[in-house]
């Protein structure tokens, strides 16, 4: 992938998406949200930046016995360009200093791209949750061992 920096995310990442969290980063919770997890102590949050556009942003958040992938959300115009595999890798490493034994996530059984990319990566399916997303679709559970 050519010129993708991914860094911490901060407030002043959070500033400048915000207000096209919605429009230009769909299949995502909401600003709101987004900034409490920002200031959560338990949360780590990344970007990946294109020519000084932030194209991407992942999150984890740990709880004492595993990590759990909050999200990871590329641009819509920036999708199929390898940049949700830049940030599931930069977690996976960033996972690893809670000295911890798994990395969990949960995926729309949609998402058939996303869970590629788990499978490819090592995440293997674990269970279900049954009308999980919008009471419609079901959740794959994953887990990503260390």
């Amino acid at each position: 992938m050519e010129n993708i920096i991914v860094e911490k995310m901060t407030i002043k990442h959070y500033n400048l998406i915000k207000d096209i969290l919605e429009n230009e980063f769909d299949d995502f919770w909401n600003p709101k949200i987004l900034k409490e997890e920002l200031e959560n102590i338990n949360s780590r949050y990344i970007i990946a930046k294109k020519n000084d556009e932030i194209v991407g942003f992942a999150g984890i958040k740990y709880n004492y016995e595993n990590v759990e992938i909050m999200n990871i959300v590329t641009k819509r115009n920036q999708r199929r360009k390898g940049i949700a595999r830049i940030l599931l890798k930069k977690l996976i490493e960033c996972s690893k200093e809670f000295n911890i034994n798994k990395i969990s996530l949960e995926v729309n059984e949609n998402n058939l791209p996303a869970i590629n990319l788990y499978k490819k990566m090592g995440f293997e399916v674990v269970g279900l949750r049954k009308m999980y997303y919008n009471g419609k679709s079901n959740a794959i559970l994953m887990d990503y061992y260390l």
